[in-house]
């Protein structure tokens, strides 16, 4: 169903994040899923240790979404931390599961504190795996991200024209809070072939805009969406990250094949509140 509704140019449908907790239990990590699922997202990613720490494995997370809620799935995949032999097993097996796409991505870096005992692998660059992967000729569509927020979105062009020649069908962006990523966007659409999910994270609170700009690399959040956060207790931070979203998701619809919405802190609840008033707009145009 996600595939064919990317492909229509009617619909733009939803790709939501959800990434797995550090613990093993994921009853409350399958019941935000199944949420997420009942309020129509068709696709669920599920990031690669993002940041850098460890969670529950995304591709087995993937495997356990398709199976028990019998919605797309679709596992990130970094170079940070298999080498071939690793890679080729576990795409081998994401097919044999079913898993119809993945995400393929050079994955953030191990945090500096963990260094001396964790150690990076990259076999691969994000193009390489790409090529690595498509060449498997595997019943697996292979996506790539853009990073909408670089300075030099030249060099993010021509790494992208690059991703394309190496298998990959699509792109899923960053998040757009910036005007220079809203325009860097719009110069994707014109410039690229393949299709563009765009990315939309709700920030939540001042601290959490904050930490984006200063900790996450490919995130920047514009200087007056985070003063709007100042003094703003959960439920103004919520109602402010709905608005903010509902904004963003107006902005960016006319250039996107699709929104690729991120879960903050596994805030289900407002991702669905979200999703009701992105199709409200769409029903409104």
């Amino acid at each position: 169903m996600f595939w064919r509704e990317l492909n229509d140019p009617a619909k733009r449908p939803f790709a939501v994040e959800l990434d797995t907790p550090d613990s093993a239990d994921l009853t409350a990590y399958m019941a935000g899923a199944r949420q997420l699922v009942q309020a129509g997202a068709s696709l669920i990613t599920v990031a690669d240790c993002p940041n850098g720490k460890p969670g529950v494995d995304s591709s087995l997370a993937a495997c356990k979404i398709r199976r028990e809620l019998g919605v797309e799935a679709m596992p990130h995949l970094t170079c940070r931390d298999r080498n071939r032999n690793a890679s080729r097993a576990l795409l081998l097996g994401l097919a044999a599961e079913g898993i119809g796409q993945a995400l393929l991505v050079t994955g953030d870096p191990i945090p500096a504190e963990d260094r001396a005992e964790v150690h990076a692998v990259y076999d691969f660059t994000s193009r390489s795996f790409l090529r690595y992967a498509a060449d498997m000729g595997l019943d697996m569509r292979l996506f790539a991200a853009l990073n909408v927020n670089a300075r030099n979105f030249d060099h993010q062009l021509s790494l992208a024209e690059q991703k394309l020649e190496c298998g990959a069908c699509g792109f899923f962006t960053q998040p757009v809070l910036t005007a220079r990523a809203l325009e860097n966007l719009k110069r994707a659409r014109q410039a690229l072939g393949g299709l563009l999910l765009g990315g939309i994270i709700p920030v939540v609170s001042e601290r959490n805009a904050r930490f984006m700009n200063e900790n996450i690399a490919g995130i920047d959040v514009d200087p007056a969406i985070v003063s709007l956060y100042e003094g703003a207790d959960r439920d103004r931070g919520e109602a402010l990250a709905e608005l903010i979203s509902l904004a963003a998701a107006a902005e960016i619809a006319p250039y996107i094949d699709g929104y690729y919405l991120m879960t903050p802190f596994m805030r289900t609840g407002l991702m669905v509140r979200i999703m009701a008033g992105i199709r409200a707009q769409e029903r409104a145009r």
